[in-house]
């Protein structure tokens, strides 16, 4: 027997209906009657800390009509007509209107909510296509920062070191002060190839950091499984997206027939996605019927949406989470928890609870916003409050060191927090450096000497370059190979076994 279904099995016409519910617009949300826009309404249902997820498109092209007797538009028409008329230049009328919108978002004070510029539309979009090029990181808005939600695994932004809650200071030395996430990620992506360095300050370091990362094509791979011994498995899911479900579907199956009795499934540093996604992938693990997550409206009504049960709920299972598990992850981490039994290893999640809907313009813009909150099935609101985990267990302390600029050498008589970094790292992999204060003496150079000749590279005893990155890209590996999240998981899952 199959642990999932094939995805196309579980396309019955009552989940269609219960998805188009979930993503249908609500009425009074838009209402630009003003401006005379012909609105082509994509409405995208999705839950994501950062701005990457596309979902279900309406393609009916609707005409907005204008009611000229609406009062509460006369100061706007006011101050239009006064910047058109007397403005000391020539104003450009679409920007002006774009800018009134643009305000009334910012108005809501709400970081998932934003106005896009064509240009920031299409950058939003790029999520629908099987890759794009960039540095694949999920970023947010908060308290006026650029805040790195989670990097993708495997991407650019990853093998740079940058981690959950990076605060992003300014692109090639442009600052993201005031910025929208969205006007952020137009100037951190580019075409594959292309160098974008990022000044990074990391909470707990009180220097800033400069991070070279050459840009890639980003894969939208979300699913990621092997065997971890004879019977259980481990299953990373990296973010919801179009086809996650069918992915998962595909390496369950496959680890099935490896041997797979029990899994790990691993939520950490996965940002969110697609509504219906989470929605679906719950269902193979939470009984038919039980709830896997509810909505509330602005009225305070409550929609209960449950298990379509398209899987196997009896596979013993354990959930990783992390602080960079947001949105669309805690929605399965809590269904799992709340309505399956299903015990959480790691830390608290990230805490991100509200619903969004994106409607486009036909001149290619757009805006997005926030419709709904979600509730976890026990009616838990967990927006910044997070989910905590049944058993906490928190990676090494060098799991969280700052990252070291590979372009800046470090040698004998350097003082400073990166050279405190290099010797945290060089000790955790087993090359003393005597000391961890910041200063690069005799002893830590023969530290980095005796690390270089390890590793084939020039024996010089100065970190630079390509020793700089393998002495990062080889700690990534150590946290790997010696994860104590993961092996609490393994520990509990075959409690859980016997």
């Amino acid at each position: 027997m199959k642990v999932v279904k094939a995805l196309e099995e579980e396309k019955l016409d009552q989940e269609k209906t219960e998805q188009e519910q979930v993503s249908e617009p609500k009425s009074g949300y838009i209402r630009f009657k003003k401006f005379h826009f012909i609105m082509l309404l994509f409405l995208i249902v999705f839950l994501s800390a950062g701005i990457t997820t596309v979902a279900l498109s309406f393609g009916d092209e609707k005409v907005v009509k204008v009611n000229n007797d609406r009062k509460e538009f006369e100061k706007l028409y006011e101050a239009f007509d006064t910047l058109k008329n007397d403005y000391f230049k020539k104003v450009n009328e679409q920007k002006l209107i774009n800018g009134a919108i643009n305000g009334m978002v910012e108005s809501l004070d709400d970081p998932y909510s934003d106005y896009m510029s064509k240009d920031e539309a299409k950058s939003f979009h790029s999520s629908i296509s099987s890759s794009f090029e960039g540095i694949g990181a999920e970023i947010q808005q908060k308290d006026g920062h650029i805040v790195i939600v989670s990097p993708i695994k495997g991407s650019p932004a990853e093998k740079a070191g940058l981690k959950p809650n990076d605060i992003i200071v300014s692109v090639d030395g442009k600052s993201l002060q005031g910025m929208t996430s969205t006007e952020a990620v137009t100037l951190i992506r580019g075409k594959k190839g292309t160098k974008v360095e990022l000044t990074i300050s990391r909470p707990g370091s009180d220097a800033q950091m400069i991070v070279p990362i050459i840009r890639d094509e980003i894969p939208i791979e979300t699913v990621y499984g092997e065997m971890v011994d004879d019977k259980i498995a481990k299953v990373q899911i990296t973010s919801f997206s179009t086809n996650t479900s069918k992915e998962l579907t595909q390496t369950l199956n496959d680890l099935q027939s490896k041997g797979m009795k029990g899994l790990v499934l691993d939520l950490r540093q996965n940002p969110g996605g697609l509504l219906d996604q989470a929605i679906s992938i719950s269902s193979m693990f939470v009984p038919k019927g039980k709830i896997i997550v509810k909505e509330e409206d602005r009225n305070g009504k409550i929609k209960e949406i449950a298990s379509q049960n398209s899987g196997n709920p009896d596979l013993p299972l354990v959930v990783l989470i992390d602080k960079g598990s947001a949105s669309a992850s805690e929605i399965l981490a809590a269904a799992v928890k709340e309505s399956a039994g299903v015990p959480l290893v790691g830390e608290k999640s990230f805490g991100k609870g509200t619903v969004q809907t994106a409607s486009n313009f036909t001149d290619g813009s757009n805006i997005k916003f926030t419709i709904a909150k979600w509730l976890t099935p026990n009616g838990n609101w967990i927006h910044k409050k997070g989910i905590k985990p049944d058993v906490e267990v928190a990676l090494p302390e060098y799991a969280s060191l700052p990252i070291i600029n590979p372009d800046k050498e470090l040698t004998v008589s350097a003082a400073s927090e990166e050279v405190k970094t290099a010797q945290k790292m060089l000790k955790a992999l087993g090359f003393d450096p005597g000391r961890e204060d910041g200063f690069f003496d005799d002893k830590t150079k023969e530290a980095v000497i005796s690390f270089q000749t390890e590793n084939n590279l020039p024996a010089d005893g100065i970190l630079k370059g390509e020793s700089s990155l393998k002495l990062m890209e080889l700690l990534r590996e150590q946290i790997k190979a010696n994860d104590p999240q993961v092996q609490k998981a393994i520990e509990v899952l075959n409690e859980r076994m016997k």
